[in-house]
């Protein structure tokens, strides 16, 4: 018997509209991760050509440069410095845009959430288990089972500026959705499998700005007014002595960047524009963060992790034909689709759900495929995996440049079939004829923005 009109609007929908606020502020977000995106690039291009240039070992020599206060703990390199401090402002975003969508975002919703979220994981498990199975015979190599797991939303949003992609709010919101819920398990993977031994003592003191840090940021309106400046004053301070404790403990310190982003509250009718709207602690770190973090913060940890020597054409063949390198390919460039776009049918099928009418599996193969883009973070769990001066280390960081390179290669070949559709849906989402402010695609029945 055929269904009826009514039983197929009541399935749940897949890559529906959300509401307006949530477009616009995801699509604030991805502009401003645009410009990161081209520096990363850029960065990470210098970064190679000066390591493979008869001037190679004077960018070897800056990277290895050790600067810092030893009794702390604190004399790093440069290159440790950019992965242990930088990358930690970057996980403080993702811990507070991960916190904003489960708290204000649309994913508060758990009917929207589970997709994008099983979608998630589904991207992180198929890689490494592809990983462990190319390198199931070389033990040594195994400990780079997450290297694969990532995803890099500065470098994929920078490939849909440079294909001129059209892409709907409904597949940006779930790429940025992949994406930091891929970082979530990847700082936790971080935490709990490279962490060889954990100080006790530092760790535990490190609870003590922690507290005092949540409870102020709790707070902020009462003990600060409206005087930003003044949380800037107590809360960096504080911030800062976190991250510390945390990397003299043995524990990663961009752990303390996820952990401080979750310490600052969301309030929904701020996020969402309610009657009582207006810059919350959230918005204000956010506002000031992203473009430390997307302008200085991931490139410099690109340019310093990205330079390796490759040795040419027959140094590249032998990267990729290693079981580490190929392991990462495979598991980047097969598996991120394969678990993404697999777990998302899967999910969509046990939960008698269906894509919306607007896109089709395409697209979601579009999209997973742009997830492939490991760059950022599969760049430090490599240095993690292996140490920043083994040969697996260099081998890995080869294949991590090649996978992201076939990975963004197939993805904008994919949406640039479907840009054609995507201007289309852009046109639609675009009508305002009641002048409102608002498109009238997000008014319509069903699809209401929260007011």
């Amino acid at each position: 018997m055929a269904e009826s009109s009514s039983e197929r609007s009541s399935k749940p929908s897949f890559l529906g509209r959300g509401s307006y606020t949530e477009a616009v502020r995801i699509g604030q977000i991805l502009r401003k991760e645009t410009v990161g995106g081209a520096l990363l690039v850029v960065a990470a291009v210098v970064a190679l050509v000066w390591a493979n240039s008869p001037a190679s070992d004077s960018y070897f020599a800056l990277r290895d440069f050790s600067i810092g206060y030893e009794p702390w703990h604190l004399e790093l390199s440069l290159g440790a410095w950019a992965a242990d401090g930088l990358l930690a402002i970057f996980f403080f975003l993702v811990g507070l845009e991960l916190k904003k969508e489960f708290v204000a975002g649309d994913l508060r919703d758990m009917k929207k959430a589970i997709v994008p979220v099983a979608a998630a994981a589904g991207g992180v498990a198929v890689p490494a288990l592809l990983y462990v199975a190319v390198n199931i015979y070389s033990p040594e190599t195994l400990s780079g089972w997450a290297i694969p797991t990532a995803t890099d939303i500065a470098f994929a949003v920078a490939v849909l500026a440079i294909i001129g992609s059209h892409l709907p709010s409904a597949l940006r919101i779930f790429l940025l959705t992949l994406a930091v819920v891929d970082d979530l398990l990847a700082i936790s993977i971080i935490a709990f499998f490279y962490t060889d031994e954990v100080q006790a003592l530092p760790l535990m003191l490190a609870l003590i700005p922690l507290a005092l840090y949540t409870f102020l940021a709790q707070r902020f309106r009462r003990f600060f007014g409206l005087k930003a400046s003044a949380a800037w004053f107590i809360l960096l301070p504080l911030g800062v002595a976190v991250w510390a404790l945390v990397h003299a403990s043995g524990i990663h310190a961009t752990v303390a960047g996820v952990l401080l982003g979750f310490a600052v509250p969301v309030i929904r009718s701020q996020a969402s524009g309610g009657p009582n709207a207006g810059p919350g602690l959230s918005e204000i770190f956010e506002h000031r963060f992203r473009p430390l973090s997307a302008g200085i913060a991931v490139p410099l940890f690109a340019f310093f992790s990205a330079g390796v020597t490759i040795g040419g054409w027959n140094g590249f063949t032998s990267a990729i034909s290693d079981p580490v390198g190929f392991g990462i390919i495979v598991g980047l460039v097969a598996g991120k689709p394969i678990g993404i776009v697999g777990i998302t049918w899967v999910v969509t099928k046990v939960t008698k759900g269906e894509l919306d009418k607007s896109f089709k599996w395409i697209d979601v193969l579009g999209i997973s495929l742009l997830a492939g883009i490991g760059f950022t973070v599969s760049l430090l769990v490599a240095e993690l995996s292996f140490g920043p001066e083994s040969t697996d280390n260099a081998t890995a960081k080869v294949a991590i440049l090649t996978a992201s390179v076939l990975a963004a290669l197939l993805a904008s070949v994919v949406l640039r079939l479907r840009n054609r559709h995507y201007r289309k849906i852009e046109a639609q989402e675009s009508v305002d004829a009641n002048q409102d402010d608002i498109p009238d695609v997000y008014q319509q029945e069903g699809n209401r923005q929260e007011q």
